[in-house]
């Protein structure tokens, strides 16, 4: 180090940038132990294992990263990048914005535009350009490792011991891996229920992107914000759908907002099931599936009230997501589990460090954590830094801001109303509201009785709890007014900017009426 100095003393300025631009590119040493093949080995190509294996690399670690895709029942399998990229987030946005457009369509006549009175669309070429786009993502993480010099193993990985993992291709060639630290990041996959047909006829959000034809009449089966974004943009595609719900909407999501959301799908014709639970699923002579389910009154566990019964061409199970660790061995290595759920146990000292120190686990198969993308992403870097460039930052999982994206997208962030009231008490919460028409909604006359926003705020100094956004563009919205939650912003401090007129999110800092109040929250003009 000393003589590199020396010599950057005599270069000149031409010299030194070169010099400057080198040493970046030069990666250091590592400094792990050479007993073990790797310093790091990343089991899981998702979006937070890419990230943390990445960054410890860049920090000159010797790293390896194993994905492996179990086919769905229905035989699905994809590339690198995990659940977000290849049947998650990015698909799912982009047949959201697909059924926004078939929407914008509609109206456009109103603006000017000369629209066919009919409209077709094409679910094969949607899926084409999807499918498309995927696999250009897949080969973009493909030549990122590679160019981070990360080794990446296409198989299966299960512990022998909490330094050594056993490498399973989908050939059944094995090989034996050492590492001095493992991070698990394998994610999570849709639960399929104990029922007749479940498994060999129905779908999941793993199957419904890549769908070879068009999915027809649809049931879809679920209530979470997979089942109603899934249902959402099948309905705006002009297909027939049914949402079968055995309770409440978007469970963990403040209640009115949710049922806002399904209020708004239903007048896009959308049709909703309460109280049901399908039992069986029998394919037809015609191809068809004929579903029986019970209809329950009173509430989940309450007393059947009558059997129905309908035929549909696609059912999709949106019913939840379990964590993919049951088949790694893990009590093998010594690593800590919730045996009903198969999520992994952080350390109360640091939450992605397991019961076994040299273990490591981030995104959603930790146990108690926001099952989001970014929060993957960024506790994977994070946990990198710490582990070799000695920093201290750790992933701050407490208003994570999210956005569920129906046809009219629901943006939050921080506590739902019905969670301040109970950690806080119904005395000490203020609720401002109001309910707001947006001006591109105006010409062509679109539906907007459920664009709704809320802050819920502590009564004593106004510091904002929560926000809540029912409307357009609700992810683009939430995502500034995070910042300032997360900063312990007060709703005086929010009141103070001036807002960009005319927008949506303007409504947010113009709020002054509260729930408490009773008077009426309709926004009525500039």
């Amino acid at each position: 180090m000393a003589a590199s100095l020396r010599l950057f003393t005599v270069l000149g300025p031409a010299q030194k940038f070169q010099f400057r631009i080198f040493t970046k590119l030069v990666r250091p040493l590592s400094s792990g132990s050479n007993q073990y093949d790797y310093d790091l080995i990343v089991i899981g190509g998702g979006s937070g294992g890419l990230a943390c294996s990445k960054e410890a690399a860049q920090l000159g670690r010797r790293v390896a990263v194993l994905d492996y895709v179990d086919p769905s029942p229905q035989g699905t399998v994809w590339g690198l990048g995990g659940t977000c990229v290849n049947v998650g987030c990015i698909p799912k946005k982009l047949m959201h914005h697909a059924s926004l457009l078939g929407e914008a369509v509609k109206g456009a006549a109103k603006y000017g535009w000369d629209v066919p009175q009919e409209t077709k669309h094409s679910w094969e070429v949607l899926v084409g350009g999807v499918q498309n786009h995927l696999r250009s993502l897949n080969w973009g993480h493909r030549v990122a490792l590679k160019d981070k010099s990360v080794d990446y193993l296409n198989a299966y990985g299960t512990f022998v011991d909490a330094h050594t993992i056993k490498a399973t291709t989908r050939s059944g060639k094995e090989t034996i891996l050492t590492a001095d630290r493992f991070v698990i990041a394998t994610g999570m996959r849709p639960k399929y229920p104990q029922m007749e047909g479940a498994r060999e006829y129905a779908h999941s959000s793993d199957d419904l992107f890549s769908l070879q034809k068009p999915p027809g009449k649809t049931l879809v089966v679920g209530a979470s914000y997979v089942a109603l974004e899934c249902a959402g943009f099948l309905t705006g595609l002009g297909y027939d759908v049914t949402v079968m719900m055995r309770s409440i909407p978007l469970r963990g999501f403040d209640q009115q907002m949710a049922e806002l959301v399904i209020d708004n799908m239903v007048s896009h014709g959308t049709r909703v099931l309460r109280g049901c639970v399908p039992q069986q699923i029998l394919k037809q002579a015609s191809g068809e599936l004929a579903v029986t389910w019970q209809r329950q009154t009173g509430g989940p566990g309450s007393a059947v009230d009558a059997d129905d019964s309908d035929e549909f061409s696609t059912v999709l199970l949106a019913i939840g997501r379990e964590p993919c660790t049951k088949s790694l061995n893990l009590d093998v290595a010594g690593v800590k589990m919730n045996e009903s759920t198969g999520f992994i146990v952080g350390s109360e000292e640091e939450s992605e460090r397991t019961s076994v120190p040299n273990i490591y686990a981030i995104g959603d198969v930790l146990q108690d954590r926001p099952e989001l993308t970014p929060v993957a992403i960024k506790a994977g870097k994070l946990l990198a830094r710490r582990l070799y460039d000695g920093a201290t930052e750790h992933m701050d999982y407490v208003n994570v801001p999210t956005t569920v994206f129906t046809p009219l997208e629901y943006g939050c962030v921080g506590l739902s109303e019905e969670n301040a009231v109970q950690l806080h008490g119904e005395d000490n919460v203020e609720v401002y509201h109001a309910f707001y028409k947006p001006l591109e909604y105006i010409i062509p006359e679109r539906n907007h009785q459920q664009c709704y926003i809320k802050m819920v705020c502590s009564r004593q100094d106004e510091k904002i709890l929560g926000l809540h956004f029912l409307g357009p563009h609700a992810g683009e919205v939430i995502q500034g007014f995070g910042f300032a939650v997360k900063c312990g912003a007060t709703r005086g401090q929010l009141t103070s900017v001036v807002g960009i007129h005319p927008t949506c999110a303007e409504e947010v800092i113009k709020m002054h009426v509260t729930k408490r109040s009773g008077e009426d929250a309709t926004v009525t003009g500039c």
